[in-house]
């Protein structure tokens, strides 16, 4: 036979693994994955990444491979229901999805904004990952100016008051004080 012959025909080439079809379009999302969407006028909505990731164990990691176990130490992670805040950056999210079956995720809100330095000491973080912070209020002028004026006021009830008017009631129950 010719050598053209068998290199045309060679099994490496004749059962090469076929590419196959590409469809046209798609949108092409961050880490280079192409998603086809159903709709051809869908849009994606915007959203906003969560910056911290409240981290709790759900399972034991008893008769688990040490490479989970160490993960868990590292993220300061030492028993069942102990949770740790940790930051939405990539590193940390690998490690994640490898002990993704023994953890809870919860993503950390700031509904009423995110704390300053001041503030540390009023920031409470919520199971559903809410983190509220309660500031410190202050008397507006116009209350301190109104509480003042109810206290000079001599109309006002106050216990002496109080106890004449029900005496006076329980002598005269029928009659007066009505």
């Amino acid at each position: 036979m010719n050598k053209t012959m068998l290199k045309v025909f060679s099994p490496l080439t004749f059962f090469s693994r076929a590419k196959g079809y590409k469809h046209p379009g798609g949108i092409r999302c961050p880490g280079g994955i192409l998603y086809y969407p159903r709709d051809p006028n869908f849009k994606e909505t915007e959203c906003n990444p969560a910056k911290l990731f409240r981290i709790e164990q759900i399972k034991t990691t008893r008769h688990r491979p040490y490479w989970e176990k160490n993960i868990l130490e590292e993220l300061k992670i030492k028993a069942l229901n102990q949770f740790a805040i940790v930051k939405n950056i990539p590193e940390i999210n690998a490690k994640l999805w490898k002990i993704k079956h023994l953890i809870k995720v919860t993503p950390i809100t700031f509904p009423y904004g995110e704390p300053t330095v001041d503030d540390i000491k009023h920031t409470v973080l919520k199971e559903n990952g809410q983190c509220i912070v309660t500031k410190t209020l202050k008397p507006k002028d116009d209350e301190i100016a109104a509480l003042e004026a109810f206290e000079k006021d001599p109309r006002k009830m106050n216990s002496d008051t109080i106890k004449r008017d029900s005496r006076l009631k329980w002598n005269n129950a029928f009659s007066g004080g009505f």
